[in-house]
């Protein structure tokens, strides 16, 4: 007799691939994600992932991807074995990024396209750091098309763009590596210039507590000598 129950699906957390090839890319990632976390850090329906499996099919745990980061709109934070998307208000990652390596086929590439325009993907941004190139992709109706820099352009390559949904700003110059702007202006940092600022916060905030400590003891000096003189402060 035919159960009438289906099996059971499992859902890896992981696909067994490393998260980088190499320093470089590993450092690009953890910037993005780690300052898209800083810029959404307030709202608790934004959430941000680096390398998480994306299974946005229930039922077929083949059909997955893990983008190197990703934004989702609408869901709250918090920690994830994998974002398995009918579970989310079957809401998908509205922005993903893809971080390249010498590793990295353009083949596999095109296939990570199709697959982020087939399953709800608004906007696909590609960096490669080896040859300073950002490339960038909008959904228009069901497609992923790239972004057109000037009249005619059909090339995928761009600079000095304001991504739609984050807000934040691209800019890339001849020779130089991508900068990322904030809506407020400030740059993207990396996790040694997160960290330091971080402990010059905490040095402001402690020299700032020392100073309110000994105007405190001086304001107490002052009114003990008024005491002696028969002054009530």
């Amino acid at each position: 007799m035919v159960s009438q129950h289906p099996a059971k699906v499992y859902y890896p957390d992981s696909d067994g691939q490393p998260m980088a090839d190499n320093t470089k890319q590993f450092r690009w990632i953890v910037t993005i994600k780690e300052n898209l976390d800083l810029l959404f850090a307030a709202d608790p329906n934004v959430f941000v992932a680096g390398d998480l499996l994306w299974y946005p099919v229930e039922g077929d745990n083949t059909i997955r991807n893990a983008p190197d980061a990703m934004v989702v709109f609408g869901r709250p934070k918090g920690d994830r074995g994998s974002y398995q998307q009918w579970k989310e208000d079957n809401i998908p990652p509205q922005v993903v990024f893809e971080i390249l390596s010498p590793g990295n086929r353009m083949g596999e590439m095109e296939r990570k396209r199709q697959f982020y325009e087939r399953y709800g993907v608004a906007e696909y941004y590609i960096y490669d750091p080896d040859r300073l190139d950002l490339s960038g992709w909008m959904r228009s109706d069901d497609k992923l098309v790239p972004i057109s820099q000037g009249e005619g352009s059909a090339n995928a390559a761009i600079d000095d763009w304001v991504s739609v949904r984050l807000g934040i700003r691209f800019v890339m110059r001849a020779g130089a590596e991508l900068i990322i702007y904030r809506p407020d202006g400030e740059k993207f940092i990396g996790f040694g210039e997160l960290d330091e600022l971080r402990r010059c916060q905490q040095r402001r905030a402690e020299n700032a507590e020392l100073r309110a400590e000994n105007a405190e003891r001086e304001a107490e000096r002052l009114a003990a000598k008024l005491r002696v003189l028969g002054i009530e402060p």
